[in-house]
């Protein structure tokens, strides 16, 4: 073993970054292996995002699709179950929105739609923006009344 065979083990230490541009006797002078011409051979060049060389680019070339329905009316959903847990737990005869909004189901400018989802053992009053037919099913079989809100 000689001093001057020694080299570092495989893998250990990273090529030097490449020197472009720096004459033609580096091998990467002229352009720079940029190739010729053009916006990408410039200094300062980037493109916008989104962009494909100057090619339509694939979110202007797909169409809009969808329809958002401007006169949707969107409801908080609350099952029979709770209803019946805030009744048994407040002793209460009637529930009101007021009630359910207090309780954190619902925030103070949501519309409230009862579920059926759940027993009803309780014989309440449930006043609510929107009832399901299986909701006031079990409401009116557990000896209460659904009330719609106008």
């Amino acid at each position: 073993m000689k001093l001057e065979n020694l080299t570092p083990a495989k893998g250990s230490v990273k090529n030097a970054k490449k020197r472009l541009g720096r004459g033609q006797g580096s091998g990467k002078g002229g352009t720079a292996t940029r190739g010729t011409k053009g916006a990408q051979a410039r200094a300062g060049y980037e493109h916008k995002i989104g962009f494909e060389g100057g090619q339509m680019p694939i979110q202007r070339r797909l169409p809009k699709f969808g329809f958002t329905n401007p006169t949707r009316i969107e409801y908080t959903a609350v099952n029979v179950s709770t209803i019946n847990a805030i009744a048994e737990a407040s002793k209460a005869k009637e529930i009101c929105v007021e009630d359910l909004k207090d309780a954190g189901l619902a925030g103070k400018t949501d519309l409230i739609k009862v579920l059926g989802n759940g027993e009803i053992t309780v014989a309440v009053t449930v006043k609510a923006d929107a009832f399901s037919k299986s909701a006031i099913a079990k409401i009116e079989a557990a000896g209460g009344k659904a009330v719609v809100n106008e």
